[in-house]
């Protein structure tokens, strides 16, 4: 007698109350990471002249090539959550459409998964470009007080 491995399965169940939540926190939270981006764009901009003095250039180009990649993203997702949410329409007009409230669902966990991914590399991004300028703002001050003494 050969055995089999399961692997359970376990489903949280949403309603449409909880998903129209989710998708309003996810569209909020999105809207405001594309303020932080123009943030980004006017600190480096700022930052520009260090940064090239202090060599640090490709470091930090490659930094902004991925905030200009996240920013697109971020507006993507900002259209896929904001089709996601006009959809909802789907789970509460009161009609069994099984097949297209199982497909809601079941994107709506994609979702999920999406958002929180991309929210965990927003936050790696952001780690990394705070500690260019703090690294930046160190070497001008260290430089600062070299030149007074």
């Amino acid at each position: 007698m050969t055995t089999t491995k399961t692997y359970a399965h376990y489903v949280e169940w949403l309603n449409s109350d909880q998903m129209h939540y989710a998708s309003k926190e996810w569209l909020s939270e999105l809207r405001f990471i594309r303020d932080e981006h123009h943030f980004f764009e006017d600190l480096i901009t700022t930052f520009t002249s260090l940064i090239i003095e202090t060599g640090k250039f490709s470091d930090t180009k490659e930094i902004i090539d991925a905030i200009n990649r996240s920013h697109k993203r971020t507006n993507l997702l900002i259209e896929v959550v904001k089709t996601h949410q006009n959809d909802l329409q789907i789970m509460v007009d009161g009609i069994d459409q099984l097949e297209q409230e199982k497909a809601y669902t079941q994107e709506h966990r994609v979702l999920i998964i999406t958002i929180a991914d991309f929210l965990k590399e927003y936050k790696s991004l952001k780690l990394q470009l705070f500690d260019i300028i703090k690294n930046i703002k160190k070497e001008e001050k260290q430089k600062h007080l070299i030149d007074k003494k």
